[in-house]
């Protein structure tokens, strides 16, 4: 068997890992991957090479390719490889509309009855301001298209919020989308994954990413800076009222829109003292959920998917320990960073989300750099650990949080 990943970064390493334990010993390609992932075979075309894509996918007769990230989704790759017959796991270009645009999204959930913050949105900024002091704070501004995990402002104050309009709307930061201003929600922040084909939705562990840049939660939104799963404070209840009520029903809803989703269905959900709300729907892996996620797994992942694909409907099996991930960032990331210099220690579970290796040695080559993954019996085994192999890491550009999970009342 032949499996082709699609994407670079430490999610992609996670999806690759976890093939290449599978029980069929299938030869585990990655386009492009990166250099940490030392038991694949990489393939140097870009992951919005579609064209590039397809024709390497039918020249070595790939059984299976599952896509990472947002972008080759969006470049339409799962829709030519369809197109050719191709075997693929992951959503359409109209069916990622549900993470692509947060305004079409909004309007599924409001009229499938999904329950999800009140919401208004914008393309002039002079309309928003107006509606903006109208409004209470805090309040959330997101951009309504791609941004990397960075298009999101929680703003607590009045001039936070208009330079977010300011900069999305006036400037176009990150291009020509329109913004949604929503109500600011409280609670506890959860991810809820989900294998879906059309109305077949295989739930996923729960986990917790931290998006904000250093301890105690502060600093600028991130890719994510580290994650951990299962979430101790999501009770069975709210588990079984999130599968049924959001991601079966949002599965259902697209069947409906005749825009039928396959592949991975992430709901960013919170739960407030009015219940469980979206927060956010994406149409692909988390990052760096899955990085905690897979390693729970029990199930082998390639036969569920491939299972999956042909219609059959099968009960994922997990180990039951706690896993924790910590994110070792360059400094200065979200905003301006160096890459370049040397890492060394690097032990363990380590997925690589942007290095390079020269003359054998590893060397920083993104914001995020690598991913820290380790497990135990309760979550503080598992926290010192991940932390022990993370003071191991030697590297003087790099930072990390130091307090993911710590929070955690077992």
């Amino acid at each position: 068997m032949k499996i082709l990943v699609i994407g670079k970064g430490g999610r992609e390493h996670a999806i690759a890992w976890k093939c290449h334990t599978s029980i069929y010993w299938p030869k585990v390609y990655v386009a492009p991957g990166n250099s940490g992932m030392s038991f694949a075979q990489l393939v140097d075309i870009k992951e919005t090479d579609v064209k590039g894509l397809v024709e390497f996918a039918k020249k070595e007769e790939i059984n299976l390719t599952i896509v990472g990230g947002e972008t080759p989704i969006e470049c339409g790759v799962v829709d030519a490889f369809e197109k050719e017959g191709l075997r693929i796991f992951g959503p359409t270009k109209t069916a990622a509309k549900i993470e692509t645009s947060k305004e079409y999204a909004k309007h599924i959930m409001n009229k499938y009855n999904i329950p999800t913050a009140k919401w208004c949105a914008f393309d002039d900024y002079d309309k928003a301001l107006k509606y903006l002091e109208e409004s209470k704070l805090p309040i959330v501004i997101k951009y309504d298209g791609l941004a990397l995990g960075k298009g999101v402002v929680v703003a607590i104050s009045k001039l936070e919020a208009i330079h977010a309009l300011r900069t999305m709307l006036v400037d176009k930061i990150y291009g020509d989308a329109k913004v949604i201003i929503e109500e600011y929600l409280e609670g506890v922040e959860f991810t809820f994954m989900s294998f879906v084909n059309n109305e077949i939705v295989l739930p996923l562990e729960l986990a917790q990413d931290f998006k904000r840049a250093y301890d105690g939660d502060s600093g600028p939104n991130t890719g994510g800076m580290g994650a951990y799963s299962p979430v101790v404070a999501i009770g069975r209840d709210i588990i079984k009222f999130s599968y049924e009520h959001i991601l079966k029903r949002v599965a259902k809803a697209l069947v409906k829109e005749n825009v039928p989703f396959k592949g991975v269905l992430y709901g960013g959900l919170m739960l407030t003292k009015d219940g469980v709300k979206v927060i956010e729907f994406n149409a692909r892996f988390g990052d760096p959920e899955t990085e905690v996620v897979l390693p729970r797994m029990k199930s082998d992942l390639v036969w569920v998917i491939n299972k999956l694909l042909d219609g059959e409907e099968n009960k994922i099996e997990w180990y039951d320990e706690k896993v924790f991930g910590v994110v070792l960032a360059s400094n200065g990331y979200p905003s301006e960073y160096q890459v370049g210099y040397p890492i060394e220690g690097i032990e363990g579970l380590v997925f690589h989300m942007g290095t390079k290796f020269e003359n054998g040695k590893y060397y920083t080559n993104g914001g995020r750099v690598l991913l820290v993954v380790q497990g135990g019996k309760t979550y503080k085994e598992a926290s010192e650990n991940v932390y022990k192999l993370v003071k191991k890491i030697k590297c003087s550009n790099l930072y990390y949080r130091k307090d993911i999970g710590h929070s955690i009342k077992e």
